[in-house]
């Protein structure tokens, strides 16, 4: 069974959304998560008390989808012919913070191909994520290759018009080192048909359909959990395992 998140873990997925990073998404509403909120109100206009009333939450709910996100310029490298990327030679997973840098920076926008939805809320449209600048040229190229591969019938009999998330600053599941998912350089499609405990045939993106969705990715360098240990189908990632 599909777990729901709370409105503090919703909130937190929605402010850091919109370019008001809250750091670790864990329900806990903290003092970051209060200076986000505060930030977020000020600059829509409403009293910055950090109370997330029903204006503000409406706000966040419908007032900037995806395709709107706002992000400080501050925080968005443009980067051309990266010296750092040689034939998508992702680092391993150990090497991450060293090829990446620090957890949310280094963030920028992607425009998709095709539109999405978002997993946890499907009446919002998903026209663009975030992801780390070095993965972005290789991230839309997938995403235009998957655009050409699969009809839009096709991909939502996948899933893969239902965006799980890329940049989401927390802890890996059980663990204390950070997820992927940290650095915006992993992505998830469809967590309810393809749950982290799942094996194959189970998971949706198991099916012998998925096979090119996944060696588009693959091409690239990135890594499916799903196929590299039957865990984690909704997962891709640009970091090796090994």
């Amino acid at each position: 069974m599909a777990t729901h998140p709370s409105f503090e873990h919703w909130m937190q997925s929605r402010l850091t959304a919109h370019g008001f990073p809250v750091g670790i998404i864990d329900g806990d509403v903290g003092t970051k998560t209060l200076k986000a909120l505060k930030a977020f109100e000020a600059h829509h206009g409403f009293p910055a008390d950090g109370t997330a009333d029903a204006d503000v939450v409406d706000m966040l709910r419908t007032s900037a989808t995806i395709s709107e996100t706002y992000i400080p310029e501050r925080d968005v490298v443009e980067v051309d012919n990266d010296p750092g990327l040689i034939h998508n030679k992702w680092p391993i997973q150990s090497r991450v913070p060293d090829f990446y840098g620090a957890v949310g920076k280094g963030q920028v926008r992607l425009e998709l191909p095709f539109s999405m939805r978002l997993a946890w809320d499907r009446s919002i449209k998903v026209a663009r994520i975030t992801v780390h600048h070095k993965v972005k040229d290789s991230a839309e190229r997938a995403f235009n290759q998957i655009a050409a591969t699969y009809s839009h019938g096709d991909r939502v009999a996948l899933g893969l018009d239902i965006f799980g998330g890329s940049l989401n600053v927390r802890r890996m599941r059980g663990g204390t080192r950070y997820s992927m998912h940290s650095w915006g350089i992993a992505l998830d499609f469809d967590p309810e048909r393809n749950q982290l405990h799942w094996k194959a045939p189970r998971p949706r993106l198991a099916h012998k359909d998925a096979e090119p969705f996944w060696k588009i990715w693959e091409a690239e360098g990135w890594v499916s959990l799903g196929r590299e240990r039957n865990f984690d189908w909704m997962h891709i990632q640009a970091a090796r395992l090994r």
